[in-house]
């Protein structure tokens, strides 16, 4: 199978799950600032979610390019990890409407460690179907962020049976982890290009 339609596919979700994100918030019915304090807590999920997101679909991307075959194994995962994401909506609507309280809180960071969790399982999978010298594992190295975020969702998770707020700074502190922008993908394309 071509890659390019394992991409296209991939997108195509993405998009999808970005549009009913934004579907969800509601014109605010009235015309003054305390109509859009209602709706406030619904757009702050909102941008953490569009953030969440708009980082899987880079990485992901980056993740995809360097890939040079694509087989049934790598087919699955890839749908599992859109599984996942395909629930964002949800739980960012339930964390909206509640203005944040914690079991909305705990689904979001549970929803977040599963989606991290199907990334690094798909993660895996290419390495080992393109082999021990891919592009994909010399970029990874160590993999700091891989390994530090499904420890930062357990902490957020767990907190956000006591105090959702510290809960929500862990989630937004993963997500500006995964923000900074990583180039190792792009440095080790590039210098395998050079190199050929």
């Amino acid at each position: 199978m071509n890659k390019n339609r394992l991409e296209a596919f991939s997108d195509g979700v993405i998009a999808i799950i970005l549009t009913i994100m934004v579907l969800e918030i509601k014109v605010p019915e009235g015309h003054d600032f305390e109509t859009l304090q209602q709706i406030f807590p619904i757009f702050l999920s909102y941008i953490l979610s569009f953030i969440y997101i708009g980082i899987y679909w880079n990485n992901h991307h980056h993740m995809l390019h360097s890939m040079t075959k694509v087989n049934g194994k790598i087919l699955w995962a890839n749908l599992h990890l859109l599984f996942w994401l395909s629930l964002v909506p949800v739980s960012t609507g339930w964390i909206g409407e509640t203005h944040f309280e914690k079991l909305p809180m705990a689904l979001y960071g549970f929803m977040l460690l599963m989606a991290g969790v199907a990334y690094f399982i798909l993660q895996n999978i290419i390495v080992k179907s393109q082999g021990e010298n891919s592009i994909l594992k010399k970029a990874i190295g160590k993999d700091f962020k891989g390994h530090a975020s499904p420890i930062l969702y357990s902490i957020g998770i767990a907190f956000s049976f006591y105090n959702e707020w510290i809960a929500g700074a862990v989630y937004i502190s993963v997500a500006l982890m995964w923000l900074i922008p990583d180039k190792r993908i792009e440095r080790t394309i590039g210098n395998s290009e050079a190199e050929s």
